[in-house]
């Protein structure tokens, strides 16, 4: 039996500003009984998602309906290394505050690349490397979150979507459980959040006419769908690591679905 009733798979863009529509936001959502289809933005809107509506959109769908897993294609949280370089407590909720108070790339007229040319914000003063590394990205070899202006890289998609991640927090509260970060075992009767790397499972998938970004968020919610019913994601919430590896993936996090060896 399926623990969850819905599944939400998000193909992520940092691109132009919060309100912007893009081509490269894609939603699928299935059920435990019905394959993914594409969710569109409500009727009268933008012909594509804009960062602001997913999340306004996320926070009425998860406010009150039956249990989802939602797995976003971006990075919730920072190398382990980038704490310690700038003195953020290792508190998951410290992370994301002082990351808006530098990067508010929820503003409406702010983009990643004006706070990245200094002409807003102060992110200046909470830069990272492209050498730095999550225990999860080295293990799923997957670039790093400050890897920008490269092909695969979701840098900009993570510095983008990160304020969208804690107003997410601040308004659902404990009726929404970000893993691992609240915990590598999620209440039975919460949503859960969490990142996901679809070049992990979009291959499994025959493509058929979606484009690459309808497909990577068809493939995450397939995916999330499909081990829910052979009852594999409880294996997947608690990946096989090391008491020094575990504790360094509640700060940085860790990608559902990513392995210890491969």
């Amino acid at each position: 039996m399926s623990r969850f009733e819905r599944y939400i798979g998000i193909d992520y863009s940092g691109a132009a500003t919060p309100t912007t529509g893009l081509r490269g936001l894609r939603v699928y959502r299935a059920t435990p009984k019905d394959e993914p289809i594409e969710v569109r933005p409500p009727t009268g809107r933008l012909k594509h998602w804009t960062r602001q509506g997913i999340a306004e959109w996320l926070s009425n769908e998860l406010q009150e309906s039956p249990c989802a897993l939602v797995g976003i294609d971006h990075a919730l949280s920072f190398p382990l290394c980038y704490f310690e370089a700038h003195n953020i407590p290792h508190s998951w909720t410290a992370f994301l505050e002082d990351f808006h108070k530098h990067w508010p790339t929820d503003d409406d007229a702010t983009t990643v690349e004006s706070i990245r040319r200094g002409l807003h914000g102060q992110g200046t003063l909470r830069l990272g490397d492209s050498h730095w590394r999550r225990l999860t990205e080295i293990r799923c070899r997957a670039k790093s979150v400050f890897h920008f202006d490269v092909q695969g890289s979701v840098a900009k998609s993570t510095h983008a979507g990160l304020p969208w991640i804690l107003r997410l927090r601040q308004q659902l509260g404990q009726r929404l459980h970000f893993w691992p970060f609240d915990g590598w075992t999620p209440p039975a009767d919460r949503s859960v959040v969490a990142e996901i790397y679809p070049s992990l499972c979009s291959r499994n998938f025959a493509v058929e006419d979606r484009t690459p970004d309808q497909h990577d968020a068809y493939s995450a919610a397939q995916w999330m769908r499909e081990k829910d019913a052979l009852g594999g994601l409880e294996a997947f919430f608690h990946p096989k690591l090391k008491s020094a590896e575990r504790r360094q993936a509640e700060v940085e996090g860790w990608i559902l679905g990513a392995v210890r060896k491969f």
